[in-house]
């Protein structure tokens, strides 16, 4: 039974999403403020954490900023009430995989859950091993390496990664990607334009002129072969 931490100080919003986590068949644990948070995903981390970005004690960003240190595929979706595009964005870039804004349907939440969740258990590639260069996936055991050394990548930067990696030389629209990568045909393509920079900072020589992951003006992204 999947286990997922709802981290929130609203009582009515984290009963409602424990509530349906529970009907769905996960088994949900609730903590109200950032330093809970902290000190229950290093006693006993969770398949997947529900994070609210504004908490008393450590905010949301930098309990996710501290996780993703020592848990860097640990699934992150984070919950805020604020609608600035900056806002989401802040949450993505700290390392996020996905997020909602408040208010949101307690449903839309759930499927989201479950698309991580899958997602962080296999991946649907038809090789079992890409290689770009100095970059190796092994889709199956869900690691990369550069050069050898293993990289701290997200569920989401893995799964972005794999399928560039798979189809090399193939250029994709923000849309495209949000679809086959996320599992989601609507939502804030900025996700994915976060998501590219936070890979490119981990792959690439120099983030600032990518080699491997290359913008297509006009269109999207391109993963190069060396």
């Amino acid at each position: 039974m999947p286990q997922v931490l709802v981290v929130d100080d609203d009582d009515t919003v984290a009963s409602v999403v424990v509530s349906y986590l529970e009907r769905a068949g996960h088994e949900a644990h609730r903590v109200g403020d950032g330093q809970a948070a902290l000190d229950a995903v290093a006693s006993r981390p969770p398949d997947l954490m529900v994070l609210d970005l504004m908490l008393p004690e450590v905010d949301g960003l930098e309990v996710c900023r501290r996780v993703r240190q020592s848990h860097a595929d640990l699934p992150i979706i984070m919950l805020t009430a604020l609608g600035e595009a900056e806002d989401r964005i802040a949450g993505l870039e700290v390392g996020a995989d996905d997020y909602v804004t408040k208010p949101f349907s307690p449903r839309e939440l759930v499927l989201r859950i479950d698309s991580v969740l899958r997602r962080s258990a296999m991946m649907p590639q038809p090789a079992a091993s890409l290689v770009a260069g100095s970059i190796t996936v092994d889709t199956a055991a869900r690691r990369a390496t550069r050069n050898g050394a293993e990289l701290a990548l997200t569920v989401r930067e893995l799964d972005l990664l794999a399928f560039l990696m798979a189809h090399p030389g193939t250029a994709f629209n923000r849309e495209q990607l949000m679809r086959e990568v996320w599992g989601w045909t609507f939502g804030d393509q900025s996700t994915v334009t976060v998501h590219v920079r936070r890979l490119r900072e981990k792959i690439e020589d120099d983030p600032t002129h990518p080699t491997l992951i290359q913008t297509v003006w006009g269109i999207g992204y391109r993963l190069e072969l060396p």
